[in-house]
């Protein structure tokens, strides 16, 4: 509506004025197929220390086994974008174009994903390549075609095809000089490339500088070397590129018309370089996603969600809009959505998020979830459910990847002897293994880390009724966990499901709380209406540790999940990284206590769960670091 309205104003103000030539300029301009860009990125002060540089990336072509329409989707730290749709062939060519700011410490690995279209549906994932940008620096500014292997998204051994892309550094100085002729060549009325004084007088305007109007007279003969009257493109370009570093004449962005000069020249240049991407012919790739899944949704698929009224975004979200779950991947530092089957979805919101559920939870539904829960863990223990394990690693391909697993696929005899699963030794390294000053991830996992109960409680759990000693259970609480940090690894039902030992110590205690099985999902954690974590059956155990003092790892059962099976005794000295136990089928969550002032998280793990995003990380990854290791 808004942009209608715009388009009716305009028309009243050109049945009263007769158009001048700025504004025949901005038509002009916008009829090149440039609008306004709305980036995060343009709005951030990048300092000289922090910008690495402006990596342009061209998806150009692959080579797959068999023919389809396809799409491919770049993804990199909160962003994605997608190439167009390409015709029937096993050799799709797209010649799509992006470029993404290198920051130090940003996101650098950047993952290109080749989707088979359904307009229907969800579009298939068949393959997939991660590219670190960073490299990119070593290849300097010249433009080089690159041949990347396609892999399963199940079986990372397995090559499917092959992408051909060129990456590479863009120059600072051709950067500007590149921005500067594509924008005075839409000035060049007669194209002739040359530009009168009139014509320059216009660029001068639209650039927005009242002190460069006033004397573009004198800017124009600077210009003009030869002092022939007229200025070509290298000139005016070599001008601009000198006032830059002087004076600026550029004060307003000619694409979206935000002020200039907010931070410092640096950030007015990238601001540019990305508003107006200069190109080089090729298409752009659309943006506006926040994950590859999302961006090669078919249409119908689209239509479906918005009539739900569902939503993606980043952070805490209930009810209706609980549909997508988000999570950032450390390992790449990129936003991944959580795949879940869209009827359990509407079944726990109608369950967890409304009054009306409530009362069925209330009349009988933990019983029934009970039962449910007991006649799952019978099936999936059955020889016959072995044939659900090929479906199911279909399904998960992107988020399972079986050439990490210990025993081949076919040596499963049940669904539960799969979802209990080893890994290969080396799998999960474990970070500072020596050191148990460095506390790690106990699970493959999407966690939430807060420095206190109390932001906890403000940011992610929403049940009235939490509290630490129903948590832990008057046998075990404290005052100082009530005072300490906590951290809560959500295990989906993808994931490897053994758990491991976070520190080292001796074990003090193993406690068995009986409970109800309600699952441990978002959408019922941030569920005002039941209380997930001090009602689900669960055991808590209490590692005495010599840096962090007393730890407390509570394994919860949820929907699903009939047994929780501790591999360690009472009494037990475990090192860090050691396995401690595992959970059968089901989904399932790990909540570890530290006590007052013992422990300084990670500060990505905090800042993501400050948002009210989870962090997707893996068994060995670091947690934090002793304080007393800290003051030492």
């Amino acid at each position: 509506m808004g942009n209608e309205s715009s388009r009716l104003r305009g028309q009243r103000e050109d049945a009263s004025l007769k158009p001048s030539r700025f504004s025949r300029f901005r038509r002009r301009f916008r009829s090149n197929g440039h609008r306004p860009v709305s980036d995060p990125l343009l709005l951030t002060n990048l300092t000289p220390e922090d910008f690495v540089g402006v990596a342009r990336i061209e998806i150009i072509s692959a080579q797959m086994k068999f023919r389809d329409r396809w799409i491919a989707c770049l993804s990199i730290g909160e962003r994605t974008y997608r190439t167009e749709v390409s015709d029937q062939t096993d050799e799709p060519v797209w010649k799509s174009e992006k470029k993404v700011i290198l920051e130090r410490g940003g996101p650098h690995i950047a993952r290109i994903s080749v989707f088979e279209t359904n307009k229907l549906s969800r579009n298939n994932l068949v393959g997939y390549c991660e590219i670190n940008l960073l490299e990119a620096l070593s290849l300097g500014t010249e433009k080089n075609l690159t041949v990347l292997s396609l892999f399963d998204p199940s079986s990372p051994s397995s090559v499917v095809g092959h992408l051909s892309i060129s990456c590479y550094m863009e120059d600072p100085i051709e950067i500007e000089k590149s921005f500067a002729r594509r924008v005075l060549a839409l000035v060049d009325y007669n194209e002739d490339g040359k530009l009168t004084y009139d014509e320059f007088s216009t660029l001068v305007k639209v650039f927005g500088n009242q002190v460069a109007a006033s004397k573009k007279e004198e800017l124009f003969k600077l210009a003009d070397n030869n002092g022939d009257g007229v200025v070509d493109m290298d000139e005016l370009a070599t001008l601009l590129a000198v006032e830059q570093e002087e004076d600026s004449l550029i004060s307003n962005c000619p694409v979206c018309g935000e002020a200039l000069g907010k931070y410092d020249r640096m950030n007015d240049i990238i601001h540019l370089t990305l508003c107006f991407d200069e190109g080089t012919g090729n298409q752009i790739m659309t943006g506006g996603f926040l994950t590859d899944t999302q961006a090669s949704y078919g249409w119908m698929f689209k239509l479906s969600e918005w009539a739900h009224y569902s939503s993606y975004g980043v952070g805490l979200k209930s009810g209706s809009s609980a549909s997508h779950i988000l999570v950032f991947d450390r390992r790449t530092r990129r936003l991944v959505e959580e795949i879940i089957d869209e009827k359990i979805i509407l079944s726990m919101r109608a369950i967890y998020q409304s009054k009306v559920g409530l009362k069925l939870i209330d009349k009988g539904a933990k019983d029934l979830l009970q039962n449910l829960s007991e006649k799952q863990g019978r099936r999936m223990n059955s020889a016959e459910s072995a044939k659900e394990i090929p479906k199911f690693i279909e399904f998960f391909k992107d988020q399972i990847n079986i050439d990490e697993i210990k025993n081949h696929i076919d040596s499963f005899k049940t669904f539960n002897e799969f979802f209990i699963r080893e890994l290969k030794p080396g799998a999960r390294p474990i970070a500072y293994e020596e050191n148990d000053d460095i506390a790690v991830c106990a699970a493959d996992c999407r966690l939430m880390a807060f420095k206190s109960v109390v932001d906890s409680l403000r940011l992610w759990i929403k049940g009235r009724k939490f509290s630490v000693q129903g948590l832990l259970g008057a046998e075990l609480s404290s005052d100082n966990f009530i005072e300490g940090s906590l951290v809560i690894f959500r295990l989906a039902p993808q994931d490897y499901h053994r758990f491991h030992v976070p520190v080292s110590g001796v074990i003090e205690s193993l406690v068995e709380i009986p409970g109800s099985l309600y699952t441990v999902n978002p959408i019922a954690v941030n569920s005002k209406y039941c209380n997930v974590f001090t009602e689900n059956k669960r055991v808590v155990s209490v590692i005495s540790t010599s840096k962090f003092g007393k730890v407390a790892f509570i394994a919860i059962g949820a929907t699903m999940v009939g047994s929780i099976t501790f591999l360690k005794r009472k009494d037990d000295y475990v090192r860090k990284g050691d396995e401690f136990g595992y959970f059968s089928f089901g989904g399932s969550t790990v909540i570890c206590m530290f006590e007052k002032d013992s422990i300084e998280l990670d500060k990505d793990l905090i800042a993501n769960s400050e948002r009210s995003l989870e962090t997707l990380v893996y068994v060995g990854m670091t947690l934090g670091v002793a304080k007393s290791k800290q003051s030492s």
